[in-house]
């Protein structure tokens, strides 16, 4: 009985001549009478599984909301988020807060013609950004984003245009929503270009932003901006602060002290935006940028209101209303009206000179004087040196240690009186509200 050899699986392993090697074999085999099968590779092959259906028919359609958030966290924590750990914070921070952030236009109203369709007509006039302060309908912006609609309501009389009055109104639309409130401007201050907006709290839903300190903030570190640049609402961008202490010209003529200098963009239509840390708080509000040649755009140079001012000029807006700071009753001498005399004189005037009292102020009510004309000469009024021991040099930082000042506290004034360094004097004082002011000045 001849006996039948099978290679069933044969694995080639690489040798010098494998067909030589093949060929002897079979010849030895034949030789004995052995019948042999030709050995043939093997195919090594991975069975397919069946394509795994994750639902019961195959479908999410039956499946709750709950059930498809539960699956897309399953996935995510499964690795499949693609965005880094940086880009998600950011991304988190973006959306818990562009809710706050609103977009703030101005426009001129003009009364519908006798010959049209009687409807009134609207005609931009402005536009910036702002965000929410509080749930009770205040919202805060650049007083320069508002300002041309403040031009008509200082006007004892409404303007008259061919075709009837003229008026001006200020519509707030938030993120994410499409329909527009009005809004009534409570306050501004010009000189800290900031102004309060106020809308019905019952007709929009109001998330306010975080509000951080700008005491803290380190150059180097991250921030983000969110605005309507060149009307393009919504719009985020990221930098770091750049530099601290910045003093920049505001609305107002006065300058804006203690400004943070950032490079995340900043556009025309971004006036009033919050500029916040990447934790969502805000520390400044965007105001103004640097712009050589008039570009009119960023150039990697923009400022930010610091968040503390910002938090001081709108907690006494909304408190005791328009025309809130501080105030001692007096005007002060020009600084350079100031050095002109110092140099007269042959010797240094560094301080606020008073030039004018406002009778029944807190500043005629503590004996200060004003400059005096006497003759051919003129009498210098008293100087201030200091507010609460810390140096006065310049009228502004008279003008800031006042204003910055809490409501009610007395504040202690070192006087040189009638600028004779042998005649200083302390003195406490309590300012009022600018408004208290303007009151006797107009008696």
């Amino acid at each position: 009985m001849a006996l039948v050899l099978t290679v069933a699986t044969i694995s080639f392993l690489p040798v010098l001549s494998p067909r030589s090697s093949h060929t002897s074999a079979i010849a030895m085999a034949a030789s004995h009478g052995v019948s042999v099968s030709t050995p043939r590779a093997a195919v090594h092959t991975t069975k397919r599984a069946r394509p795994p259906l994750a639902f019961d028919n195959g479908s999410i359609d039956n499946l709750s909301d709950d059930q498809i958030r539960g699956l897309l966290e399953k996935l995510k924590n499964a690795g499949f988020d693609t965005l880094k750990k940086g880009e998600h914070d950011r991304v988190e921070v973006f959306e818990r807060t562009s809710p706050s952030v609103a977009n703030i236009k101005t426009s001129i109203v003009q009364p519908g013609q006798l010959l049209s369709s009687g409807r009134p007509s609207e005609y931009p006039a402005g536009a910036g950004s702002g965000f929410v302060w509080d749930t009770d309908g205040h919202i805060i912006t650049n007083y320069h984003v508002v300002a041309s609609a403040l031009d008509a309501e200082r006007m004892k009389a409404p303007r008259r245009a061919p075709f009837g009055k003229l008026s001006r109104k200020v519509t707030v639309k938030l993120s994410g929503r499409d329909d527009e409130v009005e809004a009534q401007i409570i306050g501004y201050e010009a000189d800290k270009d900031l102004a309060v907006l106020k809308v019905d709290p019952a007709n929009v839903q109001l998330t306010p932003l975080e509000i951080g300190s700008s005491s803290n903030l380190r150059v180097g570190q991250n921030v983000l901006a969110i605005g309507n640049p060149f009307g393009l609402d919504t719009t985020l961008t990221s930098g770091i602060v750049s530099a601290l202490g910045r003093d920049i010209q505001g609305a107002g003529g006065r300058p804006i002290k203690d400004c943070i200098q950032t490079d995340a963009a900043i556009n025309p239509g971004n006036s009033g935006g919050p500029l916040m840390d990447s934790n969502g708080r805000l520390i400044g509000i965007n105001t103004m940028i640097y712009a050589p040649g008039g570009i009119g755009a960023n150039v990697g140079i923009g400022f930010a209101i610091p968040v503390d001012t910002v938090s001081r000029i709108v907690k006494q807006i909304i408190a005791f209303g328009q025309d809130a700071r501080p105030s001692l009753g007096v005007a002060v001498l020009p600084d350079s009206d100031r050095e002109r005399y110092a140099r007269s004189l042959g010797r240094p005037l560094q301080g606020a000179v008073i030039a004018e009292v406002v009778p029944g102020s807190p500043a005629a009510l503590a004996k200060l004087e004003p400059l005096k004309s006497q003759r051919n000469s003129i009498l210098l009024g008293d100087m201030i040196t200091a507010v609460n021991g810390a140096r006065i040099t310049t009228n502004e930082e008279l003008l800031c240690a006042v204003e910055e000042a809490e409501p009610e506290e007395a504040l202690s004034l070192t006087v040189m009186r009638n600028c004779d360094p042998d005649r200083v004097e302390r003195l406490m004082v309590t300012p009022v509200r600018r408004k208290s002011i303007m009151d006797l000045e107009s008696k």
